[in-house]
């Protein structure tokens, strides 16, 4: 989802390549320890990595308002309803195909892992050219992956099926697709201060049930119990915990309550690129001329806009900390507060230095990564599950994942485990922006 304005903000492509960025980092390190800064707060609390989800749905929002800015001067007629729709819709079959495939379950399968593999790198370049649009090819492939699945169980392989009764419902992805459909249908049909006190009252509304509501089978209702608050116990109840993130058990870290604060930092990005679109006559990029009655801002007037905005933010999250603790797993209301704060302080920094100031050199590999984000965090996903996935033979004598090897066999015998868990997570992240760069010099941008 990228903005497709003439006057393209450089900044938020840089900003969308340093979350993106900082996403795949975290996603992948080589092992544990790690560093503190680049893992989660075990609960309540906020580490930067806790940052990078919210800033990434705040620029989901910032790219609502530029891309679909159009739309609000007009009627929105059913071809942009069905674009909205169909791009959700896109967005949440990612999220599911990254846990899918290759449709059959790896390591149970006695298939050998080349062939396995060789199948799974199949489904990957079907879905590759599905996001070129190249359907005739994409149907092509997916037909030889699935042909290839039968003829491994013709030749006598035990392949045993995907398990979908154990199927992750929800995932970073889907939450962006519910999110993004939302939130564009609010952008149409709503001003910025109708945004505003839609984002108060679910803000205050969430703070509400989650702290007055009980939760039965609980002596006391509290966010810091991970089973005993409402949001964990609405998704065991409708997605039962056959189909919760298995490392939370009780509870998912992109459940279906937490889904509506989420909505809220969307909502917050709309609203920065409201701000920013407001051109130097006082208008709205591609609105009516009755925006010009509105004073219009100058860009460092813009500038000063949201860092000012984001200071206050921030300080009303550290308050509300103390009565709703910030908690990205549960996506409480302070949480909302505070990582919207420091997304427009990031963005208001951006900006200034890019936009305003005109240094940009040193952004170069953000817009790489920007230019294909959520081709990065699709093709980045698979290509982890694979490594982890094919086995080789060690030293040993016993078969460990590709991932492992490496590891032992690169990076622990220079680096402490910590160090050497951060060095492969770093070596990850060149690689793909040597391979994102083979895409962007020759301007493949690949959109949903």
């Amino acid at each position: 989802m990228g903005d497709t304005a003439p006057n393209r903000l450089v900044s938020l492509d840089v900003f969308r390549g340093m979350t993106i960025a900082g996403m795949v980092l975290v996603n992948n390190p080589g092992g544990s320890p790690v560093y503190w800064p680049l893992d989660h707060a075990e609960w309540n609390g906020l580490t930067p990595t806790d940052w990078i989800f919210p800033f990434f749905l705040f620029i989901v929002g910032v790219s609502i308002s530029i891309s679909l800015g159009k739309r609000v001067a007009e009627k929105p007629d059913a071809k942009a309803y069905w674009k909205i729709i169909s791009r959700a819709a896109s967005i949440f079959l990612l999220g599911a195909a990254l846990s899918i495939v290759p449709f059959f379950q790896f390591q149970a399968s006695d298939a050998p892992d080349p062939l396995k593999i060789l199948i799974w790198l199949t489904f990957c370049a079907s879905l590759f050219f599905l996001l070129l649009r190249n359907y005739k090819v994409a149907a092509a492939l997916c037909i030889v992956g699935l042909l290839g699945i039968a003829g491994m169980n013709l030749a006598g392989y035990n392949i045993i099926g995907y398990n979908y009764g154990t199927l992750h419902i929800a995932g970073v992805l889907q939450r962006i697709s519910v999110c993004y459909l939302v939130t564009s249908l609010i952008f149409l049909h709503t001003t910025w201060k109708q945004q505003v006190g839609i984002s108060v009252f679910l803000l205050l509304g969430y703070w509400l049930i989650m702290t007055v509501i009980p939760v039965p089978g609980c002596e006391v209702t509290t966010i810091s119990d991970k089973a005993c608050n409402l949001a964990a116990y609405i998704d065991r109840m409708i997605l039962t915990e056959n189909h919760i993130w298995r490392l939370g058990k009780v509870y998912d870290p992109e459940g279906i309550l937490s889904t509506i604060p989420a909505i809220v930092t969307t909502i917050s990005g709309v609203l920065a690129g409201t701000w920013l679109r407001r051109d130097e006559g006082g208008r709205m990029r591609d609105e009516s001329s009755d925006s010009s009655l509105i004073p219009h801002p100058s860009s460092l007037e813009k500038a000063n806009g949201l860092f000012g905005v984001g200071v206050a933010l921030l300080a009303i999250g550290l308050i509300w900390n103390s009565y709703f603790p910030m908690n990205k797993a549960m996506w409480t209301s302070s949480y909302v507060c505070a990582t919207t704060g420091l997304a427009l302080l990031t963005l208001g920094f951006c900006y200034w230095l890019i936009d305003i100031k005109g240094y940009s050199r040193w952004a170069w590999p953000f817009k790489v990564f920007g230019a294909n984000a959520l081709a990065l965090f699709v093709f980045t996903g698979f290509f982890a599950r694979m490594i982890a996935a094919y086995r080789v033979t060690d030293s040993d004598g016993k078969l460990i994942s590709v991932q492992r090897w490496v590891i032992n066999h690169i990076y622990l015998p220079i680096f402490q485990p910590i160090d050497a868990s951060l060095a492969f997570a770093i070596s990850f992240i060149l690689l793909w922006l040597f391979l994102m760069w083979l895409l962007y010099r020759k301007k493949v941008y690949i959109k949903v």
